[in-house]
């Protein structure tokens, strides 16, 4: 149970309890619910929504868009397949869903009970370390502080990373909650970057008819993954009517009450209804006192060992810690955490085989190192392709079967260390190839294995191949 220690020296009342969690998206609320659930006295702190970006705007809501984007895209494909289709895109059931069955009107009251009920206490505030041990909140009712006397747990997550392009803040610009938010689409909108939740908008927005002008200032779509990958998007972004313009960057941006202009460094421009930033996230390492312990607030993300540990009594789990800024990760690492926490056995953490899709419509799905990433590590590379249009699965699927299947292998040790599935239901394909990965298969089990016929998995088989 918790009780009440002596004031701090401003005379701000300091309670005692055995774990304070520092922000309750997935990883955090994970974590809380889990020592609240061995008996511990935790506090949970959030100035948001319980759950996060995921439930709220992030991947719940956004794949609720993207499969009614793809289910437009599919009715549009039955022409000369299958008979004759009239489509008519409506937004209303799309933004009644989200609301309704994603996020409660964007209305926590469920997530928190799922914790209270496990014993947990939830504080509404901006929290932040004043030290090792000790949590300053920021509530509606004053400043609170917590002293947790067996853990710290700091899972902050990221926030939108707004380029600083002139005239940009003084505009009603959208981040992604906007874009996810929104009742009525734009008839037009310019979405600047083109890495994962830039591309999955654009193309929501576009399958719904708005026109579309993409921006992203790397040479590619998705400069993250393998350039097939970004190439392959670019081109059936472009055969749906989205503007793709890659290499170019923002300048300037204006707003006169109707209309958006961007300026961009090549010296043209582009003006639309509305303009998505999408440019990436950030940690705000300065906000949350991350110096306290002994962190470089400038840095990109708050440094962990592979226990999850920052420092003695301080852990951190999500996106804030660099490793991967996904849900799955995050969660993955709240059972680490959780088992450090109270003594129990686990394996550490590892970043070598984390999964990763791009809800696009091809998917785009990858597993880790790219081929560029592969050698500058100093590895005696193998690379295998597979064009999925050339598969059976992918000659008998026909329309909408662009997407490539690529392998990045290590000769000398003779196990993938890499892999991309793009195509339909990529995401699905990559789940062997993440196992393999993960699991250092040796290729030679992989060439033995009986691979289903026809599926779009086979075409891994085709991919091995190449590899010699």
């Amino acid at each position: 149970m918790s009780d009440h220690g002596s004031a701090s020296a401003d005379q701000t009342p300091i309670e005692t309890v055995d774990a304070v969690v520092l922000g309750m998206g997935p990883g955090g609320e994970d974590v809380a619910g889990r020592l609240a659930t061995c008996g511990w006295s935790v506090v949970g702190i959030d100035a948001g929504l319980v759950g996060g970006e995921c439930p709220y705007w992030g991947c719940v809501p956004s794949k609720m868009m993207l499969r009614a984007a793809h289910l437009l895209a599919e009715a549009r494909r039955i022409p000369g397949m299958a008979g004759s289709a009239t489509v008519v895109p409506d937004w209303a059931p799309v933004a009644a869903r989200i609301r309704q069955e994603a996020t409660d009107d964007w209305d926590d009251t469920v997530a928190v009970e799922r914790f209270t009920d496990k014993g947990g206490t939830f504080v509404r505030g901006r929290g932040r370390l004043v030290g090792a041990d000790t949590v300053e909140v920021d509530t509606d009712d004053g400043i609170r502080r917590y002293r947790a006397t067996r853990a710290v747990v700091v899972a902050t997550g990221t926030v939108p990373a707004v380029p600083p392009i002139d005239g940009l803040a003084d505009t009603p610009y959208w981040t992604n909650h906007d874009a996810i938010e929104t009742e009525t689409l734009p008839g037009s909108i310019i979405v600047l970057g083109g890495g994962a939740i830039g591309a999955e908008l654009t193309q929501v927005f576009a399958r719904f008819g708005v026109t579309v002008t993409l921006v992203e200032a790397a040479d590619r779509l998705l400069p993250q993954e393998e350039p097939e990958a970004g190439e392959l998007l670019a081109d059936v972004f472009t055969d749906e009517g989205v503007e793709v313009l890659t290499g170019v960057s923002a300048t300037r941006v204006e707003h006169d009450g109707g209309r958006f202009v961007v300026r961009l460094d090549d010296g043209n421009e582009r003006s639309a209804e509305r303009l998505l930033v999408a440019t990436g996230r950030r940690v705000d390492l300065a906000g949350i006192g991350a110096g306290t312990v002994g962190v470089d607030e400038r840095a990109r993300a708050l440094p962990v060992d592979e226990h999850l540990r920052v420092t003695d009594g301080v852990w951190a789990v999500g996106d804030v810690t660099g490793r991967g800024a996904f849900t799955h990760v995050a969660i993955h690492q709240a059972a680490i955490a959780t088992a450090d926490m109270l003594g129990e056995p686990h394996r550490p953490f590892e970043d070598a085989a984390i999964p990763r899709v791009t809800f696009t419509d091809p998917e785009v799905a990858s597993v880790g190192l790219s081929e560029a990433a592969a050698r500058d590590a100093g590895i005696d590379v193998a690379v295998g392709r597979a064009q999925v249009p050339s598969t059976a699965r992918g000659w008998l699927h026909k329309a909408g079967n662009e997407g490539v299947i690529k392998l990045v292998a290590d000769r000398e040790r003779d196990v993938l260390v890499g892999a991309t599935a793009a195509g339909p239901s990529g995401g699905e394909v990559l789940g062997l190839l993440a196992l393999a990965v993960h699991a250092r298969t040796p290729l030679t089990e992989l060439r033995s294995m009986i691979y289903a016929y026809p599926t779009f998995h086979r075409g891994i088989e085709d991919a091995i191949r190449e590899l010699g």
